[in-house]
């Protein structure tokens, strides 16, 4: 299951990163913001598996 978490994660992050260059490409602050913000849930959500991998072993 962390493994499927965890990919959650990386697509959380990639999205992010798409959404956040496309914003700035069209010069949309909205969209931008929101790939910020996936980006930002993506960390978070990464950062929390690797916690519970370290404190699983």
């Amino acid at each position: 299951m962390a493994a499927d978490k965890k990919t959650e994660a990386k697509t959380d992050q990639a999205k992010g990163k798409v959404k956040e260059a496309a914003g700035r490409a069209v010069g949309n602050e909205r969209l931008t913001a929101e790939g910020r913000a996936d980006q930002a849930k993506g960390d978070a959500r990464h950062a929390k598996e690797k916690i519970k991998d370290v404190l699983n072993d």
